[in-house]
């Protein structure tokens, strides 16, 4: 199962919509949303995609209670966790979700999981931590870095990719 990570798109719909059309030719069943959507606008765009999104909350994420009712509408391909943080299992493995970066590696450490995805700081980043892979997919807003990316785990390979555009 291909899975599309995406993180800190902070608004900024127009890289949105280039990575949801690249997100298109990788052939994901399932797209994860690592927060910072900041405003409903944002989870309009998500909820309406025709791939399902989960996403948990980022330190940014202002009106909460319009992106929960529109994650909850009829028809919504989105849903939000309750945190800005979750565990997930997809294709067989656990996988924990996070905005923050700080806890990524601790979780990785942990042995519970077999990939950790974070956000928040906006680098790109690949690595493994012990057997379990730790992603970054960087961001979708370029206004931290100038680069935007996103990443594509696949669960059969237990490998993730990095797609800069």
């Amino acid at each position: 199962m291909k899975i599309a990570i995406i993180s800190d798109i902070h608004e900024n719909v127009k890289n949105l919509n280039v990575v949801l059309d690249e997100i298109k030719k990788q052939e994901v069943e399932q797209i994860l949303c690592l927060g910072d959507l900041i405003n409903p606008g944002v989870a309009k765009i998500l909820a309406s995609f025709e791939i399902p999104t989960f996403a948990v909350w980022g330190n940014n994420d202002g009106d909460k209670v319009m992106t929960t009712k529109i994650s909850l509408g009829e028809g919504s391909k989105l849903r939000m966790g309750n945190s800005t943080y979750d565990f997930v299992e997809f294709g067989g493995r656990k996988i924990f979700l996070t905005h923050h970066d700080d806890i990524a590696v601790s979780m990785a450490k942990s042995g519970d999981f077999n990939a950790v995805f974070y956000g928040h700081n906006h680098e790109a980043k690949k690595e493994m931590v012990g057997k379990c892979l730790v992603l970054n997919p960087g961001e979708i807003s370029t206004h931290k870095t100038g680069k935007l990316s996103f990443a594509v785990y696949d669960t059969e390979a237990y490998d993730g990719e990095i797609i800069m555009l």
